[in-house]
């Protein structure tokens, strides 16, 4: 099975102290994010879990830590945009997260280094050139610590846009697409970074530009040696190409306060979720309830035994 740690919150920077207890323990529980009382049993062995994908605005906390993932193959996407605390309310500074982002690729390569950067807004402050700027500054410091550079462009969920209500933030049509991708493109390419899409409708391989998996079963393949079968995620929307994966996040717990999050509904939500948080607990949030429902998932590897390049030793 292929782990997300996590879709929903970043379990690196804020609960790894949680994760680890949990990997020592040897499973997880997870919450049905629509049914409140239908929990998972998730067994975390390294023999049914192929690899373990980390989403992170901050990779610094689990950089001494990465010893204690020996026994699991992993890669990283790490989100890093050029906005300020105005939008992105708690994140450290860029130059902390770029100076841990380069730390990281060099030691477990830059091919499990994934730069996120998303999602692309468009406000009265902030405009094309904007982002042609601060792609520019970033992309320049990642230079030749990743290969990979996943883009998106804002969703307005009925949350987002809620959170986002004082940014005046404007609708991105497909020419302002096509022209903040192009512009970004061809700043990527001085630098040897190859830019991809995500969850996005917009045709741009004119620009060189090809939609992506952020869960990825073609570089899954590769870091564990071995080809893996598996299907396209189904319980993800039709236009995202993730392949199946389990997600042990739990939705209102992100610190970040990004206010273009979909993950986080309200900040006083979060507030109490994270005062409930018990990094002993086998939940994310609180405790098992008595009217709770548990049921093990059924879980099974996804490699099919034949050999694939391995990057375990390209950096």
């Amino acid at each position: 099975m292929i782990l997300s740690a996590s879709r929903r919150c970043d379990i690196p920077a804020f609960y790894l102290e949680w994760l680890l207890n949990r990997l020592d323990e040897g499973y997880v529980l997870v919450r049905n994010p629509i049914c409140y009382h239908q929990v998972s049993k998730i067994i975390l062995s390294p023999s049914l879990i192929d690899c373990i994908v980390f989403w992170t605005k901050d990779p610094t906390n689990i950089l001494e830590k990465l010893s204690l993932f020996s026994e699991y193959k992993y890669y990283f996407q790490i989100t890093v945009n050029g906005y300020d605390n105005s939008i992105e309310k708690s994140v450290p500074s860029k130059t902390r997260i770029i100076e841990s982002f380069r730390t990281l690729s060099e030691r477990i390569g830059k091919h499990k280094t994934i730069w996120r950067y998303d999602p692309i807004i468009i406000t009265d402050k902030i405009d094309v050139e904007y982002h042609y700027k601060q792609f520019n500054m970033l992309a320049s410091r990642l230079k030749g610590y990743t290969d990979r550079c996943i883009i998106s462009f804002i969703d307005m969920y009925e949350k987002t846009e809620r959170n986002m209500k004082s940014l005046n933030v404007m609708s991105i049509d497909d020419k302002k697409m096509y022209e903040i991708a192009k512009l970004i493109s061809q700043t990527a390419s001085v630098y040897g970074i190859n830019i991809e899409t995500c969850s996005e409708t917009i045709d741009l391989s004119s620009l060189g530009i090809e939609h992506t998996k952020c869960i990825d079963d073609r570089l899954i393949s590769k870091i564990v040696g071995q080809n893996i079968n598996i299907q396209k995620d189904k319980n993800q929307r039709d236009v995202c190409g993730c392949v199946t994966s389990i997600d042990i996040g739990t939705y209102n717990t992100c610190k970040h306060g990004c206010l273009y999050c979909y993950a986080n509904y309200s900040d006083k939500t979060v507030k109490n979720n994270v005062l409930n948080h018990d990094p002993k607990s086998p939940l994310l949030i609180g405790h098992l309830e008595k009217e709770d429902i548990v049921t093990e998932r059924k879980m099974e590897s996804y490699i099919d035994g034949q050999i694939s390049m391995n990057l375990d030793n390209v950096k």
